[in-house]
C-alpha cells in the first residue's frame, strides 16, 4: 500500500471516528455575563471563576465580563465565585447550549447597628494578594526551572510554521479567473482552529537537535533536515522564513520579555510583572497524575500596553513550576494588524521532579480590520522530544562547525520517507498537501506572470528570465544640476548563473546634457549566489555619476524620486568617476571582511569649486586601498531583490574600517590613513520600548583637501533620517577626528496609553537624540596651509562650511509614530551653531515605517 492510499484512509478513519463522536456525545455549552449584583450600575466583573459544579472544567471571565464554558460530561449546575461575594449556584440543562447571566452579590457585613449593607467592590492591592504572593515564589524561583540550570541538556526540536489565508470566501474563490487554481484553493482546514477555515500557503519544517553545556558554557544546534515550500526564484524562501519566525519568535515564559510581531511583550512572571500585571488565583486543578497546581489568571493593568493576558497553571511543590500556560492579548492592545494571538505552553516533568517545555503553538491572525472575518493566519508549532538533562557528551559534540551555520543540500532535501520517520509532530490533511501544491502553483505561466508584477510594484524589478530590468523608483528624478534626469538599468538574474552576475544602468541629465552610468561584474567563488549568507565573491565596477557631499543614504537609492525634494540651497554637488574592486568573504559565525582598491575622480559642479593658493583645480583623484572587518553575531536578514535587510536584535553589530591613500600611484594626489569604528546595538527596555543606537568615531592622520576630511552625514531632505543630522546643511562641518552617537527611543504608546485621545489614537511616542563632537587639526586647517583646498564659501564671502569648536552639534527630536499605522512625524530642534545662514532652529520632518 503506497503512502497516498495510507493516509486517505487514515484521513477516512479519522473523519468517521470524529464524526460518530460528534453524534452521540452531549455537549453542554453555557455563555453569558457576569455582573456585580452589588453595583447601582449592573457592571460586569472580570476574572470571576464560573465552573461546571463537582468539576474542575471552567474558565474565568474576561475583561468584559463573558464566559464560555463547555463539557460533555452530565452535569446539572454551574459555579460561580469571587473573593468578597458569594458563590452562586444555578441549575442548568445538560446537552444544549444556553446561555445564563449571573449576578454576583457581595458579602454581607453585620454591623453592631444590627444594619445591613453591601460591601465595596474590593480595590486591587499587590500588598496581601494571595496571587501576587505566589507569583513572586514563581518569579524568584525562575533561574532554578530553566534549562540552563542543570549542567548539560539535550533534546530534539522540531519547528513547523505554517501560513494561511483565513476564511477565504467563496465569492472571490469561485471567481472566473481563478478556476484554473482550484486544486489549491480547494485545499481547506476548518478544524485546527474553531471558526477558521484555513488555506496554507506556506509551510515550512525544521527538524534539528539540540546540546547544551554548562560550564565552560557552549550550545549547538545540528540541523538534522529542513523543507520549505518553493515559489520560484521571485520569491526568497529562506528570507520569508527567517521573517516570519522572527514575528512568531520562540516563546521562554521564564525570559523577562518575549519578542513577538516584532514588539517587546513582558513576560507574566518577568521580575517587573506585580508592577503591571493583575493577578488573581482562579482555581486549583489535579492532573492525572494527581499533582495539585494553582491556575493563576492575570490581566494588564492597562489594556492597551504590550502585555499579555491569560493563566498559567503553577505547581504547589517547592518548584513553583509553570506547569502550563496560555497567553492573549486584549482587544485594545496598541498592537497593528493582529486581531488575536493566543501562545499556549505545554511542560513535562523531569524524573527529578522540575519540568521542560514539551510543546508550544503560536497562532495569530492578522488583518488591516480587526472586525473582518478575512485575513491571514499563521501558527507557529514546536515540539521538543528526547529530553535529557545531566548527560555528559564529548567536546565535539559542543563544538559548532561549518554544517551547523549553513544547510547543506543533503539536509535540505530530506526524503519524505525521513520526515514520515522524524517528524514529531503530524501534518493536516490540508498542510501534507501543500508542498505538491505550490509546486504545481508554481510552474504555472500565469501565476509566474502575477508574481512578477507582484515584485515590480512591491520591490521595483520587473524579471525577464536571466535579467531584470529596475529599481523603478530610481527611473525618473531631478535636481539643480541635471535637471531632469531619466535612468534605466537592471541586472542578471541567477537563471543565467549563479556563479557570475553583472549590473549595469545609463543615465541622463537634461540640464546638464551628461551622460552617467553604472557597470559591475561579480563573480562568486563559493557555488551560492551573490545575495545569500554566507557571501563570498569579488567584483569589478565603474561608476559616473552625480553626488552630493556629505549625503549618506542607506537602503535607498541615490536617485529616487522622493528624494528629489530638498529645503534650502542645494547646488553643491561633485561629478564622480569610480573604478572600485571589492573582495566580500562572510565567515559562518558572521565575522566578514571586505578587502577594496579604489580610484576615484572627483570634480565641481553647481557652486561648488576646488581652489587654493594656485587658482582653481579642475579635480581631484584618490587612489586607496581598504579593510573592512565586521563582526555581527547571530544576526540574520531578510533578503528583498535591492539589498539584505537585517533582521532587528538585542546583539551589537561591530564594524572597524582602515583606509591608506596613495600618492602618485594611478594617478592620487595624496598619502594619508583613514581609520573608523562603530558598534550599533537595540536595546530592549521592557515596557519602555526599546531603543536603537550607535556610536561611532573616526581619524584621519595626513595632510588632505576638504573633500578628503570626514564631511558629516547632512540631510536636506523633508524625510526623517535616522542615521543623518536633520537640521544640518551638506557641507556644513568638516573635520579629521569626530566621535558620534545617535539614540532613536521608541516608546511603544507608553505614555500615550495612558492619555484617553491617543489611547484611541493609538499613537506612539519616539524621540532622538544626536551628537557629534569633532575636530580640525592645524595641519589640515585651509586658513593655515594656502596650498590646501579653501572651504567654499557664498558669492558675498560668507563661509558655507565650518570645523566643529569645542562645542558638540547637537540635535534632538520628539516626534509620533503610528499614525495612520505608518507614519511618524517628528519635531526636530537644533541645540546650537545657529549663527550659520540658512540654518533652522526647528523643523518637522516625516518618515513612511510600517510596523506592527
Amino acid at each position: 500500500m503506497d503512502f497516498k492510499s495510507l493516509l486517505r484512509k487514515l484521513s477516512f478513519t479519522a473523519f468517521l471516528l470524529f464524526y460518530t463522536s460528534a453524534l452521540f456525545a452531549q455537549l453542554t455549552r453555557v455563555t453569558g455575563v457576569v455582573t456585580d449584583g452589588g453595583s447601582k450600575k449592573n457592571e460586569t466583573m472580570p476574572y470571576v471563576s464560573v465552573g461546571f459544579a463537582g468539576t474542575t472544567i471552567g474558565a474565568p471571565t474576561n475583561s468584559a465580563g463573558r464566559y464560555s464554558i463547555t463539557t460533555d460530561k452530565p452535569v446539572k449546575q454551574i459555579k460561580a465565585s469571587f473573593v468578597g461575594y458569594k458563590d452562586a449556584f444555578i441549575n442548568i440543562k445538560p446537552g444544549i447550549s444556553q446561555v445564563v447571566n449571573i449576578r454576583l452579590m457581595p458579602v454581607e457585613t453585620e454591623l453592631t447597628e444590627v444594619k445591613v449593607k453591601a460591601a465595596k467592590k474590593q480595590k486591587y492591592r499587590n500588598k496581601g494578594n494571595p496571587a501576587v504572593e505566589l507569583i513572586r515564589q514563581v518569579i524568584a524561583h525562575r533561574d532554578l526551572n530553566r534549562p540552563e540550570a542543570y549542567n548539560y541538556v539535550e533534546y530534539k526540536e522540531y519547528d513547523k510554521m505554517m501560513f494561511s489565508i483565513a476564511n477565504l470566501s467563496d465569492k472571490i474563490a469561485n471567481k472566473k479567473f481563478l478556476q484554473k487554481y482550484k486544486f489549491v484553493l480547494e485545499n481547506r482546514d476548518s478544524t485546527t482552529v474553531p471558526g477558521k477555515s484555513l488555506l496554507p500557503l506556506y509551510l515550512d519544517e525544521k527538524l534539528s537537535q539540540y546540546y547544551y553545556r554548562k560550564n565552560p558554557e557552549k550550545e549547538r544546534t545540528v540541523i538534522l533536515g529542513t523543507r520549505t515550500v518553493d515559489y520560484g526564484g521571485s520569491i526568497d524562501k529562506e528570507g520569508i522564513t527567517e521573517l516570519f519566525k522572527y514575528m512568531y519568535a520562540k516563546v521562554d515564559i521564564y525570559d523577562n520579555s518575549i519578542n513577538l510581531m516584532t514588539n517587546n511583550f513582558l513576560s507574566p512572571i518577568a521580575n517587573g510583572g506585580p508592577t503591571f500585571y493583575k493577578y488573581f488565583i482562579t482555581d486549583t486543578v489535579t492532573t492525572d497524575n494527581g499533582q495539585k497546581l494553582v491556575e493563576l489568571s492575570f490581566t494588564p493593568r492597562n489594556l492597551q500596553d504590550m502585555l499579555f493576558e491569560g493563566k498559567i497553571y503553577i505547581t504547589l511543590d517547592s518548584n513553583y513550576a509553570v506547569q502550563r500556560a496560555k497567553l492573549g492579548i486584549n482587544k485594545n492592545i496598541n498592537l497593528n494588524f493582529v486581531k488575536s494571538m493566543g501562545i499556549t505552553l505545554e511542560f513535562e516533568q523531569n524524573p527529578d521532579g522540575r519540568y521542560h517545555l514539551s510543546k508550544s503553538t503560536n497562532l495569530a491572525d492578522f488583518g488591516v480590520n480587526k472586525n473582518k472575518n478575512g485575513g491571514l493566519f499563521g501558527i507557529r508549532t514546536l515540539v521538543y522530544k528526547n529530553y535529557a538533562v545531566n548527560k555528559p557528551r564529548p567536546d565535539t559534540a559542543y563544538k559548532k562547525g561549518v554544517e551547523d551555520a549553513v544547510v547543506s543540500n543533503e539536509v535540505s532535501h530530506r526524503s519524505e520517507l525521513f520526515w514520515q520517520q522524524n517528524r514529531l509532530d503530524t501534518l493536516t490533511t490540508a498542510e501534507a498537501k501543500v508542498y505538491k501544491n505550490i509546486d504545481s502553483l508554481s510552474h504555472m505561466k500565469s501565476f509566474q506572470r502575477t508574481l512578477d508584477i507582484a515584485t515590480f510594484l512591491l520591490a521595483g524589478y520587473k524579471s525577464f528570465n536571466w535579467f531584470e530590468v529596475g529599481p523603478s523608483n530610481a527611473f525618473y528624478s531631478f535636481n539643480p544640476i541635471e535637471g531632469l534626469k531619466l535612468r534605466l538599468g537592471g541586472r542578471t538574474t541567477p537563471e543565467l548563473s549563479k556563479r557570475y552576475y553583472f549590473e549595469t544602468y545609463a543615465a541622463y541629465g537634461f540640464k546638464d546634457e551628461k551622460w552617467k552610468g553604472f557597470l559591475s561584474a561579480t563573480y562568486s567563488l563559493n557555488d551560492k549566489s551573490i545575495y545569500k549568507f554566507p557571501q563570498n565573491y569579488i567584483r569589478a565596477s565603474f561608476n559616473r555619476d552625480t553626488k552630493i557631499p556629505g549625503a549618506q543614504l542607506r537602503f535607498v537609492q541615490q536617485d529616487n524620486f522622493l528624494l528629489s525634494f530638498k529645503r534650502g540651497e542645494n547646488d553643491k554637488y561633485l561629478y564622480n568617476d569610480l573604478y572600485k574592486f571589492d573582495y566580500v568573504h562572510e565567515y559562518e559565525n558572521h565575522f566578514s571582511y571586505t578587502l577594496s582598491l579604489n580610484k576615484l575622480t572627483q570634480s565641481p559642479a553647481g557652486s561648488l569649486y576646488f581652489t587654493n593658493n594656485a587658482g582653481r583645480i579642475n579635480n581631484l583623484t584618490t587612489a586607496e586601498a581598504s579593510l573592512n572587518l565586521r563582526y555581527a553575531p547571530n544576526e540574520q536578514f531578510y533578503q528583498g531583490k535591492i539589498y539584505r535587510v537585517p533582521i532587528p536584535s538585542k546583539y551589537p553589530v561591530i564594524s572597524f574600517d582602515y583606509t591608506k591613500g596613495f600618492k602618485d600611484i594611478v594617478g592620487g594626489s595624496y598619502n594619508y590613513q583613514t581609520v573608523h569604528a562603530r558598534i550599533d546595538r537595540r536595546t530592549y527596555l521592557s515596557q519602555l520600548g526599546y531603543a536603537d543606537a550607535f556610536i561611532e568615531g573616526g581619524k584621519i592622520f595626513g595632510q588632505v583637501p576638504y573633500p578628503l576630511l570626514n564631511i558629516f552625514h547632512a540631510n536636506q531632505t523633508y524625510a526623517y533620517d535616522l542615521y543623518s543630522y536633520n537640521l544640518m546643511n551638506f557641507l556644513e562641518f568638516v573635520s579629521d577626528r569626530y566621535v558620534a552617537v545617535n539614540i532613536d527611543q521608541h516608546f511603544m504608546g507608553f505614555f500615550f496609553n495612558k492619555i484617553p485621545l491617543f489611547k484611541k489614537l493609538k499613537w506612539r511616542e519616539v524621540a532622538s537624540f544626536k551628537a557629534i563632537y569633532g575636530q580640525l587639526s592645524n595641519d589640515n586647517n585651509p586658513n593655515l596651509h594656502p596650498d590646501l583646498y579653501q572651504f567654499p564659501v557664498r558669492s558675498d564671502g560668507t563661509p558655507i562650511t565650518y570645523s566643529l569648536g569645542k562645542t558638540p552639534y547637537i540635535e534632538g527630536s520628539i516626534g509620533v509614530e503610528n499614525i495612520f499605522k505608518f507614519i511618524r512625524i517628528d519635531l526636530v530642534k537644533r541645540f546650537n551653531y545657529l549663527d550659520h545662514p540658512d540654518v533652522s532652529q526647528f523643523g518637522v520632518r516625516a518618515r513612511v515605517k510600517l510596523d506592527f
